[in-house]
């Protein structure tokens, strides 16, 4: 089958809910992000065969046609939204990749998009329209509740009893996060893969310099007795993210280019009560189909919805520490659901396609409803050392 191929990849910086992109609408997020993989990739807009685009939490409709659009996209280019939640940007480009495989489009668009700040409220009808209120929601049903809906939360807290991990282990996981993710900034590791929304600069609104152990112990925790708080969580987020995959004879054409192929992706799925592990199944299978070649992992992006999941899954597929989230990750850059595994594409582009680091990469999430997916890349014609 055709191989695909990422030659591009960019993402806006990551704002607070409220925040930077407060005032900014997904199509505007999603469309600097694409815009800027595009102009990276040395396509045009009418060599993209498709644009497939993550979304979780937005007004429903099609967002990816709205965001191609937006970007300039001549409107006979097509246009698909995924949602798995948490795993949506993860999933459109793994969906890209396929369609490549299969030889249907030569050069495809994908990522995610996710806009908290400006997505519509959510209102349940009541029973009966002659009696009663609309009762507002804000987050969606993922499993009967006779399997046992559980909220995030309540999730995480969950793991965090069942798997032995002590509010002092989530504590500290939160804190290395966030000086990863300052000192990756500080040290300009994340400017070639930000593009600013309105021109200019911008920079992730969520990594805390110089954040105390202190702070964090004091943080109250969301539940009665509990061990999760909003300090070892990630924050609710704006942001985008793109990238554009071509298949091998079209990178042959543009000469080369460095780049990440696309290996492999797995999917699973675990109880909903325990929602945060759904990453284990999706690596085991992809572990399986990989055989040894699993054991050349050289980058691993996870995102970290909240420290007890990260802990309690590297922990279960005992994954080199040394190589996963070094430069922090969705704890203190933020999580916005449907762009962020996406966002993770973005971060082993930088790291393996623009720095070099060799070997498998692998980018992983679980999403809600006890999902998980994981995608393992490669790199091709590594840029030359200086």
């Amino acid at each position: 089958m055709n191989q695909p191929i990422i030659i591009a990849a960019r993402r806006t910086a990551i704002g607070n809910v409220g925040g930077m992109h407060r005032a900014r609408p997904i199509e505007t997020l999603g469309a600097t992000a694409v815009m800027a993989a595009l102009a990276d990739s040395g396509l045009g807009a009418a060599d993209i065969g498709e644009v497939i685009m993550g979304n979780a939490a937005g007004g429903g409709g099609n967002p990816a046609r709205l965001i191609a659009l937006s970007a300039g996209l001549p409107d006979t280019v097509p246009a698909i939204t995924v949602d798995r939640q948490c795993a949506s940007g993860l999933d459109a480009i793994t969906a890209g990749a396929r369609l490549i495989q299969t030889g249907a489009v030569e050069a495809v668009i994908a990522g995610g998009a996710e806009s908290p700040s400006t997505a519509p409220w959510r209102v349940e009808k009541p029973a009966s329209l002659y009696r009663g209120l609309p009762r507002f929601f804000g987050e969606a049903q993922f499993a009967p509740g006779a399997a046992g809906d559980r909220n995030m939360i309540e999730a995480a807290e969950r793991v965090a009893l069942e798997r032995g991990i002590s509010r002092e282990m989530q504590d500290a996981y939160a804190l290395a996060s966030h000086e990863r993710a300052a000192a990756a900034a500080a040290a300009g590791l994340f400017d070639a893969e930000i593009v600013a929304a309105d021109g200019g600069a911008e920079r992730d609104e969520g990594p805390k310099p110089g954040l105390k152990p202190e702070t964090l112990a004091r943080a109250v925790p969301l539940l009665p007795d509990g061990t999760v708080t909003a300090g070892n969580s990630c924050p609710v987020s704006d942001g985008a993210a793109a990238v554009v995959m071509v298949s091998h004879r079209l990178h042959a054409r543009l000469g080369h280019p460095p780049g990440l192929a696309f290996v492999d992706s797995a999917a699973g799925g675990v109880d909903p009560q325990r929602l945060g592990l759904g990453a284990i199944p999706a690596v085991e299978r992809l572990r399986d189909g990989l055989g040894e070649r699993w054991n050349d992992l050289g980058a691993i992006e996870f995102n970290e919805a909240f420290a007890s999941q990260v802990l309690a899954t590297t922990a279960a597929l005992d994954l080199p520490v040394d190589v996963t989230n070094p430069h922090g990750g969705a704890i203190a850059l933020g999580h916005p659901y449907g762009a962020s595994g996406a966002v993770l594409v973005v971060r082993l582009f930088t790291r393996m396609a623009r720095e070099g680091v060799g070997g498998l990469g692998l980018a992983m999430v679980a999403a809600a409803g006890g999902l998980g997916v994981a995608t393992a890349f490669a790199t091709v014609c590594l840029p030359q050392k200086k």
